[in-house]
């Protein structure tokens, strides 16, 4: 008796979430349907950058454009952004998204800002 295999439906979304985690040696874009579920993420590593290369512009700008091509095979058309950190592809990444023709509904900054700081060090008595 053989089993009989299902064969697997991809689930279609009209809109998403993208998250872009922007530091300063790595950019992270990371692709999850209204609920939060992650169903894909690209990073420049995985796109085949290394070193002092994955923390440029560029390399976030091809990241976002992978994660606009696997929005799309979901069905995705429009996708609100959610962009945490300071790093040097932020906007980038958010070019890419559009390049890779998807509508962008809405921009949210995440980015934590210190308000207080640390305790300063005691004075050194000499």
């Amino acid at each position: 008796m053989a089993e009989v295999k299902k064969k697997r439906v991809k689930k279609q979304f009209q809109d998403g979430v993208v998250a872009v985690c922007a530091a300063y040696n790595n950019t992270i874009v990371t692709l999850s349907d209204p609920d939060g579920n992650v169903l894909g993420w690209a990073s420049p590593g995985r796109m085949g950058f290394k070193g002092a290369r994955q923390a440029t512009p560029y390399a976030a700008q091809v990241s976002g454009e992978n994660v606009a091509e696997q929005a799309q095979t979901y069905g995705m058309t429009s996708v609100k952004v959610v962009i945490k950190g300071p790093g040097p592809g932020r906007e980038q990444a958010v070019r890419g998204l559009i390049n890779g023709g998807l509508d962008i509904s809405q921009i949210i900054d995440r980015t934590r800002l210190p308000h207080g700081g640390c305790r300063v060090r005691r004075q050194r008595k000499v």
